[in-house]
C-alpha cells in the first residue's frame, strides 16, 4: 500500500450554480473557480481573483506537503535524468543555400541557441541566444525562428506567459538587437515573402482563436498590417506554412473533420490568395506544389486512410484530380513531401511507420525498412527543394534517436548523429515489445512495451501505462530517456495505442470520437487487463498516466475501474468536458464540437458527453492516489477544470487517495519552461508513481 502522509486536504467552498440544458438540471458546486476575467488572467496572472488564487496556492502547499517526503528521491531522479542529457547538445545543421542552420545548447543552459554556419565551413554565427533572452522572466518559450530568403534577417516569436500568445520580432542576422517591428497576439508562425521586406503571420482574436492572416511590412506599425484572409466561422482555425518549393504560402483553414487551403504566391503577396478547392464537409486535404502541378494528400472519394493525387496548378478543381498514390485501406498516409526529383511520403500500417520514396520521373518506388517490433520514424523536410538528400530521425523505446541523411537517388544512408546519453546507455540491456489487447468489442489494440532484462524474472512488475487516444494523435514508440528512471527501478513502461488515435488508420480515430468516445476508455482498460493476463504486471500495480485529452482518459478510467490502478497521473486534464463544450466563449470550444459533439444543440451529444465526462461522473467510491497538474495560463485546458475535479473528488469519494493538485502559477499547457526546470516536474511525477507502488526507496 502507498504510504503518503496523513494530512487533511483543502476543501473548496461549495457555491452551487444551476443551469438547465435540454430539460436536464446541472448543478456545479465549484463553478466559482472559473474567474470572470479569465481572458485577462491568461496574459497577466496577477489579475486573477484573490480568492481563487488563495485556493490554488493552498492546494500547492498541500501538494508540497504530500510529496515533500520524497524530496531526496526527487533530487536523485533529477540528477539521473539530467545525466542523460548532453548539456552542450546540438542539432545536425540543416543546409539552405550558403548556410546551414542549427539549434544547440550551452552547458548548463536552460534555453536553446539558434545559430548558423557557412555551408562550406567557417565560423558559427549566433542568431538567437535563448538563455540571454530569458533572463528575468518567470516563463520563456521561443516559437518559430525563420530566416529571410536572402538570409539577412531573422524573424522569431516569443511566449512570455505560457498562454501561447506569441509576439513576433525581427533582427538582422548576427545582431543581438531587435528592430522596432513587432506583431503581437499571434500564433507565432512566420512565413517570409520573397521580397524579404515583409512577412505573413496569423493573428488571434479576443477569444484566443487564430482567425486572421496579416502581412507585416518592415518599418511599419502593426496597425497598418494588411489583412490577407479572415475566417468568419468561429469553429474554424487558421494556420500558415510555406510549401517545400518556397513558391507559396499555404493558408489552411480547418476544424477536426474538414479543411480548406488557399495558396498565396510569395513573390506577389499583395495579390489575393487563391483557393485550391472549396471546403466540403468531411473532406480533408493538404497541398504542396511541384512545377506546374499540385500534389495533394486527401481523404476524398472514400479514401479513409488518405491517398495522394496530382492536379494542374492552373485548375486544381476536383474533376482534375488524378491518383498518384491510390488509397489502401489500413495504410495511412501521414505526409507527402515533394522534392525536385523525388516524392517522400511517411505512412503507417498497424502502428508501424515507414518511409516510401518515389522517383517522380519513372514512378519507381522503394521503402526504407527497419527491423524492431516497435519504433518511431520522422521526416525532416529541411529548407531545400532541389536536393536528393532526405533527412529522417529513427529511434525506439530502447534506442536513442539517430539522425540519418538518405540519398534518394543512390539509396545510401549516412548516419549524421546518434544521441548517446553522457551517463551511458546500453540498448541491449532492455527489451522492447509490441503486444496486443483484445478490446471489449473484439478489436486488437497495440501496446508498445519497454522493460529491463530480468525485470520479470520474479513475476509481474509495476507498470506505468500511458494513454492519449484523441484527435487522431498517434503516440510514437520513440526513445524517452527520462522514463529509464522508472524502468531501471523495475517498472514496465507501456504505451496503449487506443482508439481515438490513428495508429491503425483513420478508422481507428473515428471509432474513438463523438458517440464512440467510450471506446477510448474501454480500450485503455482492456490494455491494462491484457498486460496483467500476459504476465507483465498485475491489477493494482499499474500507474496510469495521461495529459490534456489523455487526462480526460485518466478521469474516465478512474471512475470506471478505480481498483485497476495503484495511482493516476493526470497532466492538464480535460475533465470538465460537458461544461466546457457548453461554453462557446472558451477559446477551443466551437472548433472542438466536431471532435466531441455540440451538447448545446444536440440532446444526443449532451447525453453522450454527460455519460462519460469525468467531472460529472465522480462517484461515491474509493479512488486510487491521484496527482493532477494544471497551468494557470493554459488556454487549452483552463486551470479550473482540474481544480473543480479535485474538489469534487474529495467531497464525493468514500476512501482511498490522496488526491493532489499542483498548479503552475506561471506556466500554461506545456508546463514550466526550460529543459532542466521541466525535469523537476517530471521527478515529482515519478516519485509519486514510485510511492504508489511502494518503491519509494528504490
Amino acid at each position: 500500500m502507498p504510504a503518503f502522509p496523513q494530512i487533511a486536504p483543502p476543501r473548496a467552498l461549495e457555491r452551487p450554480q444551476t443551469t438547465v440544458v435540454h430539460g436536464q438540471t446541472l448543478i456545479d458546486e465549484y463553478a466559482w473557480l472559473r474567474a470572470e476575467n479569465w481572458r485577462e488572467a491568461l496574459d497577466d496572472p496577477s489579475v486573477l481573483d484573490p480568492a481563487i488564487r488563495a485556493h490554488l496556492e493552498t492546494e500547492n502547499a498541500y501538494a508540497d506537503a504530500m510529496l515533500g517526503w520524497t524530496k531526496a528521491l526527487q533530487e536523485r531522479l533529477v540528477a539521473e535524468m539530467r545525466g542523460r542529457i548532453r548539456e552542450d547538445d546540438s542539432s545536425v545543421p540543416a543546409p539552405d543555400g550558403p548556410y546551414a542552420y542549427l539549434r544547440r545548447f550551452r552547458e548548463g543552459g536552460e534555453h536553446p541557441l539558434f545559430c548558423r554556419v557557412p555551408r562550406e565551413g567557417g565560423v558559427e554565427t549566433m542568431l538567437l541566444d535563448g538563455d540571454a533572452l530569458a533572463q528575468g522572466r518567470a516563463y520563456f518559450a521561443i516559437g518559430a525562428v525563420a530566416h529571410s530568403p536572402d538570409h539577412a534577417l531573422i524573424a522569431w516569436s516569443l511566449d512570455a506567459e505560457g498562454s501561447e500568445n506569441y509576439t513576433i520580432r525581427v533582427r538582422p542576422a548576427g545582431s543581438a538587437e531587435d528592430m522596432p517591428d513587432r506583431a503581437e497576439r499571434t500564433t507565432g508562425d512566420v512565413v517570409w515573402c520573397a521580397d524579404c521586406a515583409s512577412f505573413l503571420y496569423v493573428e488571434l482574436d479576443d477569444n484566443h482563436r487564430p482567425v486572421r492572416v496579416r502581412r507585416h511590412v518592415l518599418g511599419t506599425e502593426q496597425a497598418a498590417d494588411a489583412l490577407v484572409y479572415e475566417e468568419p466561422e468561429p469553429g474554424w482555425f487558421v494556420s500558415i506554412d510555406r510549401t517545400q518549393s518556397g513558391r507559396f504560402a499555404a493558408i489552411v483553414v480547418s476544424d477536426h473533420e474538414t479543411s480548406e487551403t488557399r495558396l498565396l504566391a510569395l513573390d506577389a503577396p499583395e495579390a489575393p490568395p487563391r483557393i485550391v478547392v472549396a471546403r466540403e464537409p468531411g473532406i480533408r486535404y493538404g497541398v504542396e506544389d511541384h512545377g506546374d502541378r499540385l500534389i495533394i494528400v486527401t481523404n476524398a472519394d472514400g479514401a479513409e486512410d488518405f491517398k495522394i493525387v496530382e492536379a494542374p496548378l492552373a485548375d486544381p478543381s476536383r474533376e482534375n484530380w488524378r491518383d498518384l498514390v491510390p488509397h489502401r485501406p489500413g495504410v495511412m498516409i501521414l505526409s507527402a513531401t515533394p522534392f525536385a526529383r523525388h516524392l517522400a511520403r511517411l505512412e503507417r500500417e498497424d502502428a508501424r511507420p515507414r518511409i516510401v520514396l518515389r522517383d517522380l520521373a519513372t514512378g519507381e518506388e522503394h521503402a526504407v525498412a527497419f527491423d524492431e517490433e516497435a519504433y518511431s520514424l520522422g521526416l525532416s523536410a529541411g529548407f531545400e527543394f532541389d536536393t536528393d538528400t532526405l533527412r529522417f530521425g529513427y529511434s525506439s523505446l530502447a534506442r536513442p534517436n539517430e539522425t540519418w541523411d538518405y540519398d534518394m537517388a543512390t539509396r545510401e544512408r549516412t548516419l549524421r548523429k546518434r544521441e548517446e546519453p553522457p551517463s551511458g546507455h546500453d540498448p541491449q540491456a532492455y527489451v522492447t515489445r509490441r503486444v496486443f489487447a483484445t478490446t471489449q468489442d473484439g478489436e486488437r489494440a497495440p501496446i508498445s512495451l519497454l522493460y529491463r532484462k530480468g525485470a520479470l524474472d520474479d513475476g509481474p512488475a509495476p507498470c506505468l501505462l500511458y494513454g492519449y487516444g484523441s484527435y487522431g494523435h498517434a503516440i510514437p514508440a520513440s526513445f524517452r530517456s527520462n522514463i529509464l528512471s522508472l524502468v531501471d527501478r523495475g517498472f514496465v513502461y507501456a504505451i496503449a495505442h487506443i482508439r481515438g488515435g490513428t495508429e491503425k488508420g483513420w478508422g481507428w480515430y473515428v471509432a474513438g470520437k463523438k458517440e464512440k468516445k467510450t471506446n477510448t476508455f474501454g480500450d485503455f482498460l482492456a490494455c491494462a487487463q491484457a498486460l496483467c493476463e500476459q504476465g507483465f504486471t498485475r491489477r493494482g500495480a499499474i500507474v496510469a498516466h495521461g495529459g490534456s485529452a489523455g487526462g480526460m482518459l485518466m478521469g474516465a478510467v478512474a471512475n470506471d475501474d478505480p481498483g485497476a490502478f495503484a495511482g493516476i497521473v493526470a497532466e492538464v486534464p480535460f475533465v470538465d468536458v460537458l461544461n466546457t463544450m457548453l461554453d462557446a466563449e472558451l477559446p477551443l470550444t466551437p472548433p472542438e464540437w466536431p471532435e466531441w459533439g455540440n451538447p448545446g444543440e444536440s440532446r444526443e451529444a449532451f447525453e453522450t458527453i454527460r455519460g462519460y465526462s469525468p467531472y460529472d461522473n465522480v462517484a461515491a467510491q474509493d479512488y486510487p492516489p491521484i496527482l493532477a497538474l494544471a497551468g494557470l495560463t493554459d488556454p487549452r485546458v483552463t486551470y479550473w477544470e482540474p481544480a473543480k475535479w479535485v474538489a469534487r473528488l474529495r467531497a464525493t469519494m468514500t476512501g482511498g487517495g490522496p488526491v493532489i493538485l499542483r498548479t503552475q502559477m506561471e506556466a500554461g499547457h506545456g508546463g514550466v519552461s526550460g529543459r532542466f526546470r521541466r525535469l523537476e516536474e517530471i521527478a515529482s511525477i515519478y516519485a509519486f508513481a514510485l510511492a504508489c507502488v511502494g518503491r519509494i526507496r528504490a
